[in-house]
Parts: C-alpha cells; sequence; structure tokens
C-alpha cells in the first residue's frame, strides 16, 4: 500500500506563508491562518509542501488505507485559495449558498480572494467542520508535533 505523502514537516506555517509571491494571496493566508488557529486552539504546522493544517487525527479507510492528516487547513495556491472545511455532508449547503464567490471540490472549497467571500459565513463552516471532526474523530493524545 502506498505510502501517505502529506505528513508534518519541519517548515514553518510562517516562513511558508511569508514566502507565497501573490499580496494579496498571502495577506488572505494571514487571516485563514488566524482564523483557523483560533478556531482550533492549535498552532499552525506544514503538511507536505504546501498545506498548512491544524490539528490531527487518525483515519483508516474501509479499503484498509490509514493515515494521520490535519484537521483543518489550507493552501495558498497560485491560482486559488484552498481551505480544507468540506464534509461533504448536506447541513454545509445553505452556509455555502450565503458564502460569496467560491467553487468546491469534494473536501476542498476553492476561493480566489477572500474579499468575495464573507468571512463570518466561513468561520461558520469551518466550526461545523471541526465539530464534524470531533464527532467522527475524536480528539486524541497524538499531535502533529509530536510526530
Amino acid at each position: 500500500m502506498a505510502e501517505t505523502k502529506t505528513k508534518p514537516t519541519e517548515v514553518t506555517a510562517d516562513a511558508f506563508i511569508d514566502a507565497v509571491a501573490d499580496p494579496v494571496r498571502r495577506e488572505d493566508a494571514k487571516v485563514v491562518r488566524a482564523m483557523m488557529e483560533r478556531l482550533t486552539g492549535e498552532p499552525p504546522r506544514m503538511w507536505g509542501p504546501s498545506i498548512v493544517g491544524f490539528g490531527s487525527y487518525d483515519y483508516r479507510y474501509d479499503s484498509g488505507h490509514q493515515g494521520t492528516s490535519c484537521r483543518l487547513g489550507f493552501s495558498p495556491r497560485k491560482a486559488e485559495l484552498v481551505l480544507y472545511v468540506l464534509t461533504g455532508e448536506p447541513e454545509q449547503a445553505p452556509q455555502l449558498a450565503r458564502l460569496g464567490k467560491h467553487k468546491t471540490g469534494k473536501a476542498c472549497l476553492y476561493v480566489r480572494k477572500l474579499a468575495d467571500v464573507d468571512l463570518a459565513v466561513l468561520e461558520e463552516i469551518a466550526r461545523g467542520t471541526l465539530a464534524f471532526m470531533d464527532a467522527r474523530y475524536p480528539r486524541n493524545a497524538r499531535s502533529p508535533s509530536s510526530m
């Protein structure tokens, strides 16, 4: 079975964010970083080369694949800000309808710039995702910093 490539690294999230070339994307990343740190109570940690993650959880799929990932995260990519905050649950649909200009993937929310969305709704989505994660994957003693 293939090993998961997205693991905690020693690169600091601040160094990564400070190196984001686009000034709008860099400032948006700082805002999202602060929000997710406040909501999770966890410091940011780089997961792989481009994901800023908060907290961790252990998962195991029916296929037998298992690993550890961040509870919430984001990546300030060149084209857009990618937020790992979607659960796939229908309860998020009304929130997404109120969010503003965005696109979605299976677990990803894509935003060109934070000015296009309602930050209060984005925070509501992130809080709901944390509640979903806490119910499905109860917090454990392991954290990315202890790996």
